[in-house]
């Protein structure tokens, strides 16, 4: 391999720690909230083997300077390590892997890229052809000070708080799958390691909201994902003080923030992480294109 070239790889399960490495050290307080080792973390709870099938990497030099997830079969989530967002090399290779779906990172019928990075990485997207999609909401809570007492009883989901936990996350969520296995096989993925579960109780001590933190060691911008509240247990302010407790979790384990996004549509979930300390950022949309041949 000629020096200084970019090579996409498709990592193995032995090679998942090492990427995780690599994108906790692109966290730095200001960055802007792509793809984070968190969501890697709760990636996982479909089993190592199907983490890696979903992944890309991007590499010059032997150094991963790019990681993809694929979300699904025609989004990828994309993360771009730092100062490399101007990189033009870099983001027409990304542009050729990303649009050619004989490279098997997505398929070819309408696709979307999560490419919060900005730079020339996204500029190139759009000289393509590429268009503003669906438009997300990142949001930010500094934790140089003290986060206030979130109001409500929180504890940190163990083995034997794995049911309550689950129950609630499918309670929260329609589509939601997540399962005692589940919980059990993202606890055993690395990311794990500088993660919480927190189970939030109203005051008869029944569960009614979860949320999962995930630092990405001291000094970095930890990520909360994800963040629910029982259906039959809405519009009481559980939302506002489970994300308060996620933050002060993420506090206590040396993260110099919390950063969470939603989408822009989801006015709900904005409002309740800002009546919880989170500042609001520009929101940021992700690029689409449509199939080939179409629009």
């Amino acid at each position: 391999m000629d020096d200084g070239v970019i090579v996409m790889g498709e990592p193995g399960v032995r090679e998942l720690d090492g990427v995780v490495e690599a994108m906790r050290a692109w966290q730095y307080p200001g960055a802007p909230v792509q793809l984070h080792p968190g969501d890697l973390g709760w990636h996982w709870r479909f089993g190592a083997d199907t983490l890696a099938a979903a992944l890309r990497t991007w590499s010059r030099d032997g150094q991963v300077v790019a990681v993809g997830m694929v979300d699904s079969p025609t989004v990828l989530r994309l993360a771009v390590a730092p100062g490399l967002q101007d990189d033009e090399e870099l983001a027409r290779q990304l542009l050729d892997d990303v649009g050619d779906p004989d490279r098997g990172v997505l398929q070819q019928e309408s696709i979307d890229v999560e490419a919060r990075c900005g730079g020339v990485v996204r500029q190139v997207l759009l000289d393509d052809g590429w268009v503003a999609g669906e438009a997300w909401t990142p949001l930010e809570r500094d934790l140089a000070e003290p986060v206030e007492d979130c109001g409500v009883r929180v504890e940190t989901v163990g083995p034997q708080q794995v049911t309550p936990r689950t129950e609630v996350q499918r309670a929260a969520f329609e589509r939601s799958t997540f399962t005692e296995e589940r919980w059990h096989a993202m606890a055993a993925g690395s990311p794990y390691a500088d993660a919480r579960c927190l189970l939030a109780h109203d005051d008869e001590g029944t569960p009614v909201a979860a949320a999962t933190v995930w630092s990405a060691g001291p000094g970095r911008p930890g990520l909360l994902e994800p963040v629910g509240v029982h259906r039959d247990h809405r519009g009481r302010g559980y939302g506002r003080a489970v994300s308060c407790a996620a933050a002060a979790a993420l506090r206590e384990m040396g993260s110099s923030s919390a950063v969470v996004c939603t989408p822009a549509a989801n006015v709900g979930a904005v409002a309740t992480y800002a009546s919880a300390g989170f500042r609001r950022l520009p929101d940021v949309p992700d690029l689409h294109r449509e199939a080939r041949g179409e629009g």
